[in-house]
């Protein structure tokens, strides 16, 4: 994700699509947390001792923090129980309970396969489908075919923790104990959350400095999507919105 990068800001990406942005330019860092189980505490405890490490060693006190897909719920989840580190929060491609969600209610045909082995096959005909399963052709083919070629390198399976939580243990988060400034970003053809659903979640934020946005042509995976340009653009304004000056209270 060099976007930002090039409009001056400077990231750090964590393990599971969790990304800590600042405006500052400085020296780059990667840390690294442990492997460990999507959604998990360990993965939770990993995103905190990372933003941990870069407070101390950089002098940062907040960030603007993006997360994507379950991603977006480790962001959500991470504002959620560190408000003070988030000055910020932009959630892409997020579910709140899954209601009306039509790729959770597929996925959850196989939850009993799932739930009985800790990782899941993948090849090249899965990472197509996570650019077919909503509205084929809203991603170039050679992107993700380079795409495939990167993921299948590392690895032949992934971690069923994201499909499992995902299937049987929504709501994760309560949108009512997030305070940060919030976007919400949803790709107009994206199956993993339906409108209703985020928009009720949306209506529970506390802080009114809050924005929903519907990307126009982008399903599920906007990072590797054609309209990709909507993504950064919406970003780049939501995280250089100044702070207001006036709240209504004296």
């Amino acid at each position: 994700m060099s976007q930002p990068a090039i409009k001056g800001q400077e990231h750090w990406t964590t393990k599971g699509d969790v990304r800590l942005f600042l405006w500052e330019k400085a020296s780059p860092v990667s840390p690294a947390p442990a492997r460990h189980h999507p959604l998990r505490a360990r993965l939770l405890d990993g995103v905190a001792a990372a933003s941990a490490y870069i407070m101390r060693t950089r002098g940062v006190h907040h960030f603007l923090v993006y997360g994507i897909s379950s991603g977006a719920l480790r962001a959500a989840l991470f504002a959620q129980r560190h408000p003070e580190r988030v000055r910020r929060l932009a959630l892409d491609a997020f579910v709140w309970t899954g209601r009306g969600s039509p790729t959770l209610a597929d996925r959850r045909k196989r939850l009993p396969e799932y739930q009985a082995k800790n990782r899941r096959p993948i090849d090249r005909a899965f990472v197509r489908s996570i650019f077919e399963r909503d509205h084929p052709g809203t991603a170039d083919d050679d992107v993700v075919a380079a795409l495939a070629d990167a993921i299948l390198a590392l690895d032949d399976s992934v971690p069923t923790g994201t499909y499992v939580d995902m299937c049987a243990k929504l709501p994760v988060v309560d949108p009512e104990k997030i305070t940060a400034a919030t976007i919400i970003l949803r790709g107009e053809y994206d199956g993993i959350a339906s409108v209703e659903d985020l928009l009720d979640f949306f209506a529970r934020l506390p802080n009114p400095d809050k924005q929903f946005a519907v990307m126009p042509g982008i399903a599920h995976a906007s990072l590797q999507q054609k309209n990709v340009r909507i993504l950064y653009h919406l970003l780049q304004n939501f995280f250089g919105q100044p702070e207001p000056v006036y709240r209504g209270h004296h």
